[in-house]
């Protein structure tokens, strides 16, 4: 007898992904993990007490100024793996890896280093090639644990490259926000000029938007995806995957070395386009990398999973248009967009609950030792929902979640990024002239 979709909607009993999450609780790591996070955070708090009692105004607008750049960073992380939505709690433990523990214990760790480096090489070499080399060795190590922590409370959730690059992106964003943070402290006590925001708001161009775009946050996913390559690719010989992983953690610390280097640290000149060509040789090629490398990955995944709907041969769960869609993250909003065009806001949220519900079930399906919906109560409970808003999609009259067949030849997503590009140039250029007038 089939349950209502109410009553399976409020049972107690708690999901495959509740279950693994309460077996985590019983594992040491878990318990080193909250006392890391702890002591961190408490250091943190006494780090920033004696700024919000100096320069309370400029301490508070360089918080906020930061947490609010840093939250569409946090969106697009977030919604990179769209077929397998990682748990919101576990994104956020990572985020808190890389803001209170990475960034507590890099700062003893880059003095250490920088100070080693002094007296083994020189204090001029120091100064200008110190934090090229302190840096990225303690900083990228800090966070690249990080990740290692995650995947030993909850290696569950490691289950391919981009869930890498994911969780490696957050703890970068994490790290990257409130070392901004510091920097525009230190801005505000070097300025002299007691509580105000001047300092902070440079200091915001300067580090958001100058060293936003390629700084912490993408070096960390390239090495999340060397860490991910390692544990999932167990269908390759030891050596390969161990070859992936040193790649992944040579190339995050090879892109932090560079950009802390003093190579092309003033551009080709002095003008605002030649510090601007001297950014973006230095920045770019790290960026482009990032990008690519999460296309491939987002790609390898979507194929992998889809590819498991496809083997049931059910149009009632997904039919052949709506399986391309969901390889194309384009297509998947273009289909949403359709169906708001056709059955109104509910037409929109059916379709979306569909493609949520077939990517749940995909992700599922690849789990299942057979690949079916046999007699497994989580493959059933599971399809019965996706024919439920089947159904409702029905009653709309609009039976298929797919994009409009007269969409526009050049994607939205390709033209939003375009622009947003251009608006991200125009700030950098306006920071730039903005530093060297000043």
């Amino acid at each position: 007898m089939k349950m209502p979709s109410d009553a399976r909607r409020f049972s107690v009993r708690p999901t495959p992904r509740q279950a693994r999450a309460l077996q985590s609780v019983h594992l040491p790591a878990f318990w080193i993990l909250c006392l890391l996070l702890a002591l961190s955070a408490w250091r943190l708090g006494l780090m920033l007490q004696s700024p919000l009692e100096r320069f309370p105004t400029a301490t508070l607008t360089a918080i906020v100024l930061f947490a609010v750049w840093a939250v569409p960073f946090w969106l697009f992380i977030s919604s990179m793996d769209f077929l397998e939505r990682e748990p919101p709690l576990l994104l956020a433990t990572a985020f808190a890896w890389g803001a209170v523990v990475a960034t507590m214990a890099a700062m003893p760790g880059n003095r250490a280093l920088l100070g080693l480096t002094a007296k083994v090489v020189g204090p001029e070499f120091a100064m200008v090639w110190g934090p090229a080399i302190a840096s990225p060795a303690i900083e990228e190590l800090l966070k690249a644990l990080g990740l290692v922590m995650i995947v030993l409370v909850a290696r569950w959730q490691i289950n391919s490259v981009l869930d890498g690059m994911v969780y490696g992106a957050l703890i970068g964003l994490g790290f990257q926000v409130v070392e901004n943070v510091f920097y525009a402290l230190n801005a505000v006590e070097m300025a002299n000029t007691g509580d105000k925001v001047g300092p902070v708001v440079a200091t915001f161009f300067l580090r958001g938007f100058l060293a936003g775009l390629w700084s912490h946050t993408l070096f960390s996913a390239v090495a999340g995806a060397g860490i991910a390559w390692f544990l999932v690719r167990k269908d390759q010989p030891l050596v390969v995957r161990c070859s992936g992983l040193l790649l992944g953690l040579g190339l995050a610390w090879g892109t932090h070395f560079i950009w802390n280097s003093p190579l092309l640290m003033d551009g080709y000149g002095v003008t605002g386009a030649e510090l601007l060509v001297g950014l973006l040789l230095k920045g770019l090629p790290a960026l482009v990398l990032g990008m690519g490398l999460l296309w491939v990955a987002r790609h390898r995944e979507a194929n992998y999973y889809i590819d498991r709907l496809e083997a049931l041969r059910d149009p009632e769960i997904a039919t052949k248009g709506e399986l391309y869609t969901l390889r194309h993250g384009h297509l998947r909003a273009e289909a949403r967009r359709y169906g708001k065009f056709r059955a109104g806001p509910a037409g929109r949220k059916a379709v979306k609950a569909l493609q949520l519900a077939q990517a749940h079930l995909a992700v599922e399906l690849s789990r299942a030792p057979a690949g079916l919906v046999t007699g497994d109560p989580v493959l059933l409970h599971i399809r019965d929902d996706v024919l439920e808003i089947r159904n409702q999609l029905m009653r709309l009259a609009h039976p298929e979640a797919v994009a409009s067949p007269l969409r526009p030849a050049i994607p939205r997503i390709l033209v939003m990024g375009v622009l947003t590009a251009i608006v991200l140039f125009g700030l950098i250029w306006y920071a730039i002239t903005s530093m060297h007038g000043a």
